[in-house]
């Protein structure tokens, strides 16, 4: 048995808080955003686990070709889009959707040969990060029509600031969006999880036609709320992910002893420090600062100095029973990844993204 850090999956989480979502989206359709490796959860476990969604959303090719690779047929758009014709020509071989943000997509497309492609045409409705303006979006529409490699054109954008319900922006956002597809009879796609939890209207719930909305839930899928002052079990979330461990040592230290690198934490009594297998080869961020909750035994216990590479230490508290081999989680169910990521001042995207698979993951089915 392996005593270093690892994760378990468990599909019956995603799969709930999948039924979750695309009940809150009405009868908009689902691609389910897998990038960075499914948030962190393992992109084949994830894909695996979502029989249901109608596509998929990547952020690279290699993403895509993987998927392919092992058999997977649904949708695949591939978000961000080519940017040379080699890779235009996989994306095309791979029967990628492709995003188109900028003229020189645009001009790729129309310097191809025949094809089928479905495009999104990306609009930026205020975000400023990719996307073209809306005031373009006629002359590009008509553009990708004639290409001989286009099959399909559908209208996207990006919420910026969904996940703050009192933020006028995303209103304006919604109209901006709402004036470009006006006229526009094909798909068309702008919510987020933010979006698919906080704005109906981003869902097309408003409407009385939703057979061509498509929602694209990301964070949430994966247990974890969008919005930064609630957690996903506010919301009816489970989290996917348990990221843990186990410890190896446990030893007494004195009043004034100095535990880990640099002596940046010292005993304040005497007490019992527990050291664990994980530290940020793992992906337990070496940032997170002392007093950081993490769970021995389903008993809350904090973090005490410096993060290490392999290990890290944690105050077990005077007396305690605790024995190498027992348990530790770093954060899961009893202890949500969104509270882990405040105490150091970050999201619980970065935590999850940023774990390492050093040790084989466990996949739960459902």
């Amino acid at each position: 048995m392996s005593f270093g850090a690892r994760i378990r999956i468990r599909l019956g989480a995603l799969q709930h808080n999948f039924s979750l979502l695309k009940d809150a989206a009405g009868g908009a359709r689902i691609c389910a955003v897998i990038k960075a490796n499914a948030f962190g959860h393992g992109l084949l476990a994830v894909v695996r686990g979502l029989p249901e969604t109608d596509s998929f959303a990547v952020a690279r090719l290699s993403e895509a070709r993987m998927l392919r690779d092992n058999g997977i047929e649904k949708p695949v758009v591939l978000l961000a889009g080519v940017m040379s014709a080699d890779d235009l020509q996989v994306a095309l071989q791979l029967d990628c959707e492709l995003v188109v943000h900028d003229r020189p997509q645009l001009e790729l497309l129309e310097a191809s040969g025949p094809g089928a492609a479905t495009v999104w045409l990306k609009v930026d409705t205020g975000m400023h990060r990719l996307g073209i303006d809306p005031s373009d979006a006629s002359s590009y529409l008509a553009r990708l029509r004639a290409c001989r490699a286009v099959r399909e054109v559908r209208l996207m954008s990006h919420l910026a600031n969904a996940d703050n319900t009192a933020d006028p922006m995303t209103t304006r956002q919604l109209q901006s969006f709402n004036r470009v597809t006006a006229d526009f009879a094909g798909d068309i796609s702008v919510a987020n999880s933010a979006a698919i939890l906080g704005w109906r209207e981003a869902c097309g719930l408003t409407s009385a036609d939703t057979s061509r909305i498509w929602v694209r839930p990301g964070i949430a899928l994966y247990g974890i709320s969008p919005f930064p002052k609630r957690r996903g079990a506010d919301l009816g979330l489970r989290p996917v992910m348990q990221f843990e461990s186990h410890l190896i040592a446990v030893k007494p230290v004195r009043k004034g002893d100095a535990v880990g690198y640099g002596g940046t934490w010292k005993a304040h009594h005497d007490t019992i420090i527990g050291i664990v297998s994980a530290g940020y080869g793992d992906g337990y961020p070496r940032f997170l600062p002392s007093g950081t909750p993490i769970l021995v035994n389903g008993r809350r216990v904090p973090l005490v100095g410096i993060v290490s590479m392999d290990m890290l230490a944690v105050d077990l508290g005077p007396g305690a029973p605790d024995q190498p081999a027992d348990t530790v989680i770093l954060w899961g169910d009893e202890l949500p990844a969104e509270e882990v990521a405040a105490c150091a001042g970050t999201i619980a995207y970065q935590l999850i993204c940023g774990v390492t698979h050093r040790e084989t993951s466990e996949i739960i089915p459902a």
